[in-house]
């Protein structure tokens, strides 16, 4: 049923901009990811230097040239979190993919192969599952050491596993089919009836669980760079923003809460999106 409607939605767009404009949750997601990528992408240019200290105006209110203010060492806190916009939404993206390309690649074999390759696949999976993520990947980039490139890594090789049991399943799901057959019957190869018609058909899915984890890897990134394993000062990541100002918390509220609002409104925009296309993919909302 999902292969027959992601197929449908291929063919008419109109399908899927008409279920679109019915989910106005999906619709802010959107607005809010476009404020953002507008913000990461003109606004450091617009705003100055994200680095440049003035201890002159440490931990000053919102004003007319700092509109959220300043941290503790005189640093304007709207470019810095403008800045980490770009960090962020880099760093959720790039692991994404490098965890949906891995991923997808071991469960489109485990699916394919079977026997002892799928056994063997499912039961790495099982054991990167059997521990938290965030603990996992705090184990790995304290392994690493701390910088922004080792959080990516510790955070990708935690989140594969999802997209190999997702497409695994979609692929057991759909490999004895009539079309599947059918290729097969026409002589075509084992790779090219992966890559043709197994894999193809996953991407429905693949699009949910790649929304959802965006702002999965941000958080956990933030959740690294505030506890120190992530990057480090003077690198504007909202993570390490958040840390660096908590103890002025009283004092300047604004230095810590202006980079936990961009987080939370980041993951909130990619899990409404998420959430969205669900609706849109699943049979059962027609």
């Amino acid at each position: 049923m999902t292969t027959a409607l992601s197929s449908k939605l291929a063919r008419q767009p109109s399908v899927f901009m008409r279920k679109l404009r019915r989910n106005a949750g999906m619709q802010l997601g959107l607005v809010l990811l476009l404020l953002l990528l507008l913000g990461a992408v003109f606004g450091p240019a617009l705003v100055g230097n994200a680095t440049a200290q003035d201890l002159g105006a440490r931990l000053q209110g919102p004003t007319a040239q700092h509109w959220l203010g300043t941290d503790q060492l005189g640093r304007d806190v709207l470019s810095r979190v403008l800045s980490g916009s770009r960090i962020s939404l880099s760093l959720g993206v790039g692991v994404m993919l490098f965890s949906l390309t891995i991923g997808s690649a071991l469960g489109l074999m485990a699916g394919v192969r079977g026997g002892w390759i799928d056994e063997a696949i499912m039961r790495l999976t099982d054991i990167f599952l059997a521990f938290p993520s965030l603990i996992l990947a705090m184990a790995i980039s304290a392994a690493l050491g701390p910088s922004l490139t080792n959080v990516m890594i510790a955070v990708a090789l935690v989140s594969w596993p999802a997209y190999a049991r997702l497409v695994r399943a979609q692929v057991l799901a759909i490999r004895e089919r009539e079309f599947v057959e059918a290729a097969r019957a026409l002589g075509s190869s084992a790779g090219r009836v992966a890559f043709k018609h197994l894999l193809p058909n996953t991407l429905a899915p693949l699009l949910v669980q790649g929304s959802f984890d965006v702002g999965s890897a941000i958080l956990t990134a933030a959740g690294l760079g505030f506890i120190g394993f992530g990057a480090q000062p003077p690198i504007p990541e909202w993570g390490a923003m958040v840390s660096e100002t908590r103890n002025y918390i009283k004092q300047a509220p604004w230095a810590s809460s202006a980079p936990a609002i961009a987080i939370l409104l980041t993951v909130l925009s990619f899990n409404l999106i998420g959430d969205g296309l669900r609706d849109i993919f699943d049979p059962r909302s027609r």
